[in-house]
């Protein structure tokens, strides 16, 4: 089954601040819009939901959210090249030109690693181990 991604091109060089902004919506958008298309192509049902992808999508927006400054002359430009790379991004998975572990590393695992759950037999962990896990796997 094909997936295309539709409505999405590259458009020249914002001409202003606004432009820009309204140029990083658009996107995210239609980032939003291909979640669903995103979860059963790569079928991320079983790792996460759609709501905890939208946030982990708009929290890589938010990483982002300080290059505002147009006066350095390169402000919009490097807006535009970010809003251009997204692009690409998108297009690379909606078109399933990554493997599915790809997809969970980058956006479920993320950079903060696994996150597991401390079950209560944990507990009964020496301290040497739970020092070794502290050391090694963190």
């Amino acid at each position: 089954m094909a997936f295309r991604l539709t409505g999405v091109r590259v458009a020249a060089n914002s001409g202003s601040l606004e432009e820009a902004r309204g140029r990083v919506f658009e996107f995210f958008k239609s980032a939003c819009r291909s979640i669903p298309q995103i979860m059963e192509i790569y079928n991320l049902h079983d790792v996460i939901s759609e709501s905890q992808l939208r946030s982990n999508i708009a929290s890589q927006f938010r990483r982002n959210a300080h290059i505002t400054n147009p006066k350095g002359g390169r402000g919009l430009q490097v807006i535009d090249m970010l809003v251009f790379k997204g692009m690409e991004e998108l297009g690379n998975i909606v078109e399933h030109a990554k493997q599915r572990h790809h997809i969970i590393g980058q956006y479920v695992v993320g950079q903060h690693g696994l996150v597991q759950d401390l079950n209560p037999k944990d507990d009964a962990i020496s301290p040497f181990l739970n020092n070794f896990y502290k050391t090694n796997y963190s």
